[in-house]
């Protein structure tokens, strides 16, 4: 049974860090794409990063660029994301999620295809909450 299960999240203070990781299980981890997504209140998911994990290819949305950083570690399938001078805004719902292969690895395209299979069994995590205090 594929599952991706978030931990890491919690309180902090503007300008503080966290550090959320998403353990994988029951999938080839090195075949697919990983991504990290937000949904603050109100506001739509939105896609934050991607890795690839045969050549540990990144990618970035606009909004967390230069302030998060995404990682994994094969041994222990689990992708990470460093969240580093954390503001009010970035106050939401964390989750990580896989578009399941249907891509072709990291893009903008990969955080499309992932939003569109949302509910599809082993394809997101439950999520975990992260609130930053003014």
């Amino acid at each position: 049974e594929r599952q991706l299960v978030e931990s890491g999240g919690g309180l902090v203070q503007a300008g503080g860090s966290l550090r959320l990781s998403c353990a994988v299980s029951g999938f080839r981890f090195k075949d697919w794409a990983i991504g990290w997504f937000r949904q603050a209140p109100g506001k739509e998911r939105e896609g934050l990063s991607c890795i690839t994990h045969n050549d540990g290819t990144t990618y970035y949305s606009d909004s967390v660029k230069g302030r998060f950083t995404t990682s994994n570690d094969n041994a222990k399938s689990t992708v990470y994301l460093q969240m580093d001078a954390l503001k009010p805004d970035d106050t939401a719902v964390y989750y990580c999620a896989t578009d399941l292969g249907i891509g072709d690895g990291c893009s903008p395209l990969f955080w499309t295809l992932a939003l569109n299979i949302v509910g599809t069994p082993g394809s997101w995590g439950q999520g975990t909450q992260v609130t930053v205090a003014s």
